[in-house]
C-alpha cells in the first residue's frame, strides 16, 4: 500500500455501511475512526470512551464487509505493551491491515482537541516495539503518531517522530500541526511515509492531496468527513420532516430504495436463497 506512487487517499469510515459505500466509490483504501465509532455506537465524543472490545468489534464488521485495506484507529492501545500485543493480535485476526498507534496519556481525545498529554518516548516506545513484535505480516502498517505538537512543541514531536521511524515504525504521523509553514517542516525533517490529518474545522490547513505530496506527505487522511456529511444530511432529512410531515422535497437527496438495495447486495442474497432453497431442490 505505502509503496505505490503518488498520494493514498484515504476517507474515514465508522460501520460496515460507509465502508461498503467507500469501496464502492473506488477507494483502494479506508480508515476506521475512533471518534466516529464513539460517535455512532454511544452518540459520544472522541474523548476516551471506547474499549478495545469496541474497537475490535467494529474492525470485524467493517472488514467483512469489504475487501480493501482496512486501518483501525487504535487509540492508545488501551493499556500497556502487553496490552498492545493483545490488540494487534486481535485486530489482525479480525482482518485489519494496520493501525494508528498514539502516544497520548489516557484518557486520550480527538487530536484536535484541547487539552491533550502525552506519556513518555520511552514509554510510547515499549508500545511500538510489542506493535511490531505482535503482528504476523510485515505488510500489516504501523502508524506511530504523536501528538506532543500541542504539549511539547512542533520540535519534540518532530523528534519523536524520527525516533519511532527508528523503532520499525511503517509510517509517521505528526498530529495536528497548525500551519502549512510547519507541515513543510515535518517534510523537510522526517525521512518516512507521512500522514497528514484533514479535519475540516480542526487545527490544521487543508490542502489539496497533490500540495500535501509535495511537501512529503504520503497517506492523506479524511477521518471525519463521511461522519459529518452524513451528520448534515440527517439533520436535514429529520427538519424537513418534522416540518412538513412528509420527505417529498428532499426526495432527489435521498437514494432510492433501489439504489440502496443494490449497496447491499440485495440481489446476491436472493440468489443464495434460490441456490439453497429446499423446494428448489425437491
Amino acid at each position: 500500500m505505502l509503496k505505490e506512487k503518488g498520494p493514498l487517499v484515504i476517507p474515514g469510515v465508522y460501520d460496515a455501511m460507509s465502508a461498503k459505500i467507500a469501496e464502492k466509490t473506488g477507494f483502494k483504501a479506508m480508515f476506521q475512526t475512533g471518534y466516529g465509532t464513539s460517535a455512532t455506537l454511544f452518540g459520544m465524543p472522541d474523548y476516551g470512551f471506547i474499549s478495545s472490545t469496541e474497537t475490535i468489534d467494529n474492525a470485524r464488521r467493517i472488514c467483512s464487509a469489504v475487501s480493501v485495506p482496512v486501518i483501525v484507529d487504535a487509540d492508545t492501545g488501551y493499556g500497556n505493551a502487553l496490552s498492545v500485543w493483545k490488540l494487534v493480535k486481535e485486530l489482525e485476526s479480525a482482518g485489519a491491515s494496520g493501525i494508528f498507534l498514539e502516544d497520548q496519556r489516557w484518557p486520550k481525545r480527538c487530536g484536535h482537541m484541547q487539552g491533550k498529554e502525552v506519556i513518555s518516548q520511552e514509554e510510547y516506545a515499549e508500545k511500538l516495539g510489542a506493535a511490531i513484535d505482535a503482528r504476523s505480516s510485515k505488510n500489516f502498517i504501523i502508524v506511530a503518531r504523536t501528538d506532543a505538537r500541542a504539549s511539547e512543541g512542533l520540535d519534540a514531536a518532530i523528534e519523536r517522530g524520527i525516533y519511532n521511524k527508528k523503532l520499525g515504525a511503517d509510517a509517521i504521523f505528526i498530529e495536528a500541526p497548525k500551519s502549512v509553514k510547519e507541515m513543510k517542516k515535518i517534510g523537510r525533517s522526517i525521512n518516512a511515509p507521512l500522514v497528514a490529518n484533514m479535519i475540516e474545522g480542526g487545527a490544521t490547513p487543508i490542502s489539496s492531496a497533490e500540495n500535501l505530496y509535495k511537501m512529503g506527505f504520503k497517506i492523506i487522511l479524511y477521518p471525519l468527513s463521511v461522519l459529518f456529511a452524513n451528520t448534515f444530511a440527517t439533520i436535514n432529512i429529520l427538519n424537513e420532516l418534522k416540518k412538513a410531515g412528509t420527505t417529498t422535497k428532499l426526495k432527489n437527496k435521498l437514494v432510492s430504495f433501489d439504489q440502496f438495495n443494490d449497496l447491499v447486495e440485495l440481489r446476491k442474497f436472493r440468489r443464495l436463497e434460490k441456490k439453497y432453497s429446499v423446494s428448489k431442490k425437491e
